[in-house]
Order: C-alpha cells, then sequence, then structure tokens
C-alpha cells in the first residue's frame, strides 16, 4: 500500500516536484515566444535589445512559473483555496526581514569565504542580458517584486514544497525542494563569459548560496504558512543583489565610502551578487 511516508509514496512526491519543475520552466521558454518574436535582436544579442524587450522578456519568463502552478492547482482540483496568502501580521513582517537578512549575511559569508579561498563564483547569464546597463538593473528591481519573486515563490514554495508535505517532514520538504531549485539553476553557472566549462568549485560556490537561499525561504514558510513572507525575503534579498550590482555599475566597487573592513567586504559581496544574479 502506498502511503505518504512509504518509499512509493516519496517516489511520486519526488516525481510531481520534478514534472512541476520541468513544467514551469517549459511554460516559462514558450511564453517568452512573443518577445523574440518581437525582437530578433534578444535571440541573437540580449545586451543590445531595448529595455522594453528585456523587461517584456524577463516578466513572460516569470509568468511561465505562475501559469504552471495555476494549470496543477486547476487540474488536480485544489484550487486557489490551496494558496496560502493572508494580510501579513507583525510576526510574518518580522520573518519576512529576518529571512532576507539572513540571506545577507549568507552572501557576505559567501563572499568573505571565495575571496579567502582565491574562488570566484561563476557569472548568470542575467547579468550578459542587462549587458552593464544601470536603468535596466533598477527596472529589475521593480520586475523581482511585481514577478519574479511572487511567481518562483508561488511555484516552488506553495506548490511542490507544500506538495512535499504529503510525502517527508516538512525541514525534509524544504530541503528537497531547495536541492531542485539549484539544480534547476545549474545550468546558468556552468559556462564562463568566455564560453568554456567553468570550475567545479566555483560552480559550487554558486550552487551553495542557490540551494542555502532557498532553504531560508523554505524555512519562513513552513513558520508563518503565509506565501507573503518568503515571497517578500525573496524580492529583498534579489532586490539587494540588484541594488549592489547598480552601485557596481554607476560607481566602481573601489569608490565605496566608509570604514575599510566594512568596505572591502562589501566591494567583495558587490562582485559576488552581480555573478549570481
Amino acid at each position: 500500500m502506498e502511503t505518504i511516508t512509504s518509499p512509493e509514496g516519496r517516489v511520486r512526491g519526488l516525481l510531481v516536484a520534478v514534472g512541476l519543475t520541468v513544467a514551469g520552466f517549459l511554460t516559462a521558454e514558450v511564453m517568452t515566444i512573443p518577445a523574440f518574436l518581437a525582437d530578433p535582436t534578444l535571440l541573437e544579442s540580449p545586451a543590445a535589445a531595448s529595455r522594453g524587450t528585456l523587461t517584456a522578456f524577463f516578466v513572460l519568463n516569470f509568468l511561465g512559473f505562475f501559469v504552471a502552478g495555476a494549470a496543477y492547482l486547476a487540474y488536480t482540483g485544489r484550487g486557489w483555496a490551496y494558496v496560502d496568502l493572508r494580510t501579513p501580521t507583525l510576526r510574518d513582517w518580522g520573518y519576512a526581514v529576518g529571512g532576507f537578512v539572513a540571506g545577507f549575511a549568507l552572501l557576505l559569508a559567501v563572499s568573505l569565504l571565495s575571496e579567502a579561498a582565491g574562488v570566484e563564483p561563476t557569472g548568470s547569464q542575467v547579468v550578459d542580458y542587462l549587458g552593464g546597463d544601470s536603468t535596466m538593473v533598477l527596472i529589475m528591481i521593480v520586475v523581482v517584486f511585481l514577478f519574479n519573486a511572487p511567481a518562483e515563490e508561488f511555484l516552488f514554495r506553495n506548490v511542490i514544497q507544500k506538495r512535499l508535505y504529503d510525502a517527508f517532514s516538512r525541514i525534509g520538504a524544504v530541503l528537497v525542494t531547495s536541492v531542485i531549485f539549484a539544480l534547476v539553476h545549474l545550468p546558468l553557472f556552468t559556462l564562463t563569459d568566455e564560453g568554456t566549462l567553468a570550475e567545479p568549485l566555483a560552480i559550487g560556490v554558486s550552487m551553495s548560496v542557490i540551494f542555502v537561499g532557498s532553504v531560508v525561504f523554505g524555512y519562513v514558510y513552513v513558520k508563518t504558512e503565509n506565501l507573503f513572507v518568503p515571497t517578500m525575503a525573496h524580492a529583498l534579498f534579489n532586490a539587494f543583489q540588484f541594488g549592489l550590482l547598480y552601485l557596481a555599475l554607476e560607481f566602481g566597487t573601489d569608490d565605496v565610502e566608509g570604514v575599510p573592513a566594512v568596505v572591502e567586504a562589501v566591494g567583495t559581496a558587490i562582485e559576488v551578487a552581480a555573478a549570481l544574479l
């Protein structure tokens, strides 16, 4: 007999989680087709595309995750009642801010460890799409709050992680979801700017930030059972990364003023944040 704690139940839960992840990314790819048709430059040289096209591309991409999750809820009969969304309490806000602070502490720790070990994380394709346009970076901060964080947290937290509660403990579901979330980001970090395969250690640094960040967001969702909380923590964290990238593009990492030790740490964090976007 298949139960939620049996090996069969866990395998089924894993298959559903992986299937939803694949469906999310495939749907995102399909939904971005209009952006490519509107401006073929996006396919050949993304950084040369207009800001409007780039914005449409990212918005449609993130909406793909939302569509995949919504389709699953409709297909399984769970409906919108399955979505854990309510007005945040003071406690919820505390967890949201705490999640962001934990994410920032992680970023700073990885930055310092990477610098000490002489290992630079591999770059992300997102930065290549932005092409050093600081205005586009500011637009992405808006996109993060309205589309990126809400869509990813809806699919990976309220749909996938919550579905895995049926097969694993809640902490187990957080860890499994985070492994899946990190692995699907792997293609973004496997190649260097020159098109060669990145060093395994450098890839590992990037993946560790993605994984632990997902654990943080998953944990605050477990503690609050309110989708708003991990969404806000995620949005603040990503917006902070884009904010650091904006500072780097506008002023350079050597022009930040303040206490020398802090400046050095922040400068390193800027470089790592830009690489991980």
